[in-house]
């Protein structure tokens, strides 16, 4: 004699199969859509550039460069800016 709640132990697991899918695709679309308006947006900045890097990067550049540059840096007050608001002229191409 089979048991009721044996014939619905695979319809359930198939129906909790279907929801965890569903939930890992609208989490998926909802990366995609947000990578996609930070594109759109067109600014880029240094959290956006350096995105793996959950502490920030610090904008010292500890290898020769131009006094263009270093100009640029002092215009933009690279000295005294805060992770994550750091323009990304302080960093070298």
């Amino acid at each position: 004699m089979i048991d009721p709640l044996s014939r619905l132990r695979p319809i359930l697991a198939w129906a909790a199969l279907a929801v965890i899918l569903a939930a890992g695709a609208a989490q998926s679309a909802a990366t995609v859509e947000d990578a996609s308006a930070a594109l759109k947006s067109g600014t880029r900045t240094a959290e956006r550039l350096f995105a793996d890097a959950p502490y920030g990067v610090d904008p010292v550049v500890t290898g020769p460069v131009s006094a263009s540059f270093k100009q640029k840096q002092q215009a933009a007050g690279c000295d005294s800016a805060v992770w994550p608001k750091i323009p990304t002229v302080c960093y070298p191409d």
